[in-house]
């Protein structure tokens, strides 16, 4: 599977995150063999969590379906928008090896442009990160979320 088709999935899961009036990104955990094993879209709105982001919904329901381990080494991340630190820290955690995301995030993110907290060496666990995939495509889910509001 390409990063392109992979973001185009979280694409897909973020257009339901408005529904619930959350913003609209969307993640989704590829495993090893480029089967897409969880996938979710922001649900703090929905669930009245302020921890319920994409990546960390969909990375829990791939640890719960992964294996025997809450390790996700050799699966990819896809993602709307660059991760936040909690996002980062929770995929490093996760042990995820590649993380490919859309949009840059420059206010909040954390994979390159505010903090590179999936680069620091003080770190146990580094992984590939793929910026800028789909960039205007899942920009766009922001930019015209935000203009309704």
């Amino acid at each position: 599977m390409t990063d392109e088709e992979m973001v185009s999935a979280a694409v897909q899961a973020a257009r339901l995150a408005p529904e619930t009036g959350d913003i609209p990104i969307g993640a989704v955990v590829f495993g090893p063999d480029g089967a897409e094993l969880a996938r979710a879209c922001n649900a703090r709105e929905a669930l009245g969590d302020p921890t319920a982001h994409a990546e960390v919904l969909a990375l829990r329901q791939a640890a719960a379906v992964f294996g025997d381990s809450w390790r996700l080494t050799g699966c990819t991340l896809a993602v709307t928008v660059e991760p936040c630190t909690m996002c980062a820290g929770a995929l490093v955690l996760a042990r995820v090896s590649r993380v490919v995301f859309g949009a840059w995030e420059p206010r909040t993110g954390a994979v390159g442009s505010l903090w590179d907290v999936v680069r620091d060496r003080r770190l146990n666990h580094r992984p590939e990160v793929v910026g800028g995939v789909l960039e205007e495509r899942c920009a766009a889910l922001m930019k015209d979320f935000f203009a309704e509001l």
